[in-house]
């Protein structure tokens, strides 16, 4: 192969990796308790769409709702601090609910071991003394259990109604205020000469595979919801050409916003 050949072919590829499209790779993980034990453990969030967008969406709900004539219905402080009992309640059931599951299932293992030994060997009582502690453990966590699961049910509904209520009247108030919002997206995304993309998480919580566009300054938006927020994401990023631009959401860079 004449050396002109080869010069000719690293320029065409030089060329062609210039013309060619922006990459970008997003990966979503969420750090969680440990089920297991203690501590946490990170937990990749698959199965969720993650957009690409030519535009600061937040931006142009926040001009919309700066001009709208009235503001935006607050959420009550009193509300945000009863459903943070909530939260707390169900945590202590389900605290109770895990302890009283590991016991159970403590218990289950401890009457297998016992059946392999006779009654009066040392090994056998040894095992059989350690089954009564947990037996007698249950009966209390049980109790325990039922007791937080009803002070759970009890302040959960008590926010439901004020919840319903005050999510109902900020869905009317968006509904008006944001009424000309797709056409606002659609002008921005004109403007820029760039195109949306979208993407879903895989089972390893990465997105890549519809995430290549022309390069320039876009904005990642995603969302995750937990048990009383959702987790949000909208982070500029500015794409170029050449080696795949990776970019990670968790909880750190995300804004953790009440769920109603």
């Amino acid at each position: 192969m004449s050396r002109r050949f080869i010069l000719f072919s690293l320029s065409l590829l030089i060329a062609v990796t210039a013309c060619g499209p922006a990459e970008l790779v997003v990966t979503m993980e969420i750090d969680v308790a440990n089920p297991e034990g203690e501590g946490m453990v990170t937990r990749p969030l698959s199965d969720l769409e993650v957009q690409l967008l030519p535009y600061d969406r937040d931006a142009v709900f926040d001009s919309m709702a700066n001009a709208f004539s009235t503001p935006e219905p607050p959420i009550p402080e009193e509300l945000i601090a009863e459903r943070a009992r909530v939260q707390q309640a169900q945590e202590e059931w389900q605290n109770n609910q895990n302890r009283w599951n590991l016991i159970r299932d403590t218990l289950q293992k401890l009457t297998t071991a016992l059946e392999q030994y006779n009654r009066g060997e040392a090994t056998y009582v040894v095992l059989f003394r350690e089954w009564n502690d947990f037996d007698g453990e249950l009966g209390s966590v049980e109790r325990q259990m039922n007791r937080s699961f009803e002070n759970f049910t009890n302040l959960q509904e008590g926010t439901i109604e004020a919840s319903n209520t005050i999510r109902m009247m900020r869905d009317n108030w968006g509904d008006e205020a944001f009424s000309g919002a797709g056409e606002i997206f659609l002008a921005k995304m004109r403007a820029s000469g760039l195109d949306a993309a979208a993407d879903t998480t895989d089972a390893s919580g990465i997105a890549r595979q519809n995430l290549r566009v022309k390069p320039g300054q876009y904005w990642i938006h995603a969302r995750y919801e937990l048990a009383y927020t959702e987790l949000y994401w909208n982070i500029p990023v500015e794409l170029i050409r050449g080696e795949p631009i990776q970019l990670s959401l968790s909880r750190a860079n995300a804004e953790e916003r009440i769920k109603l």
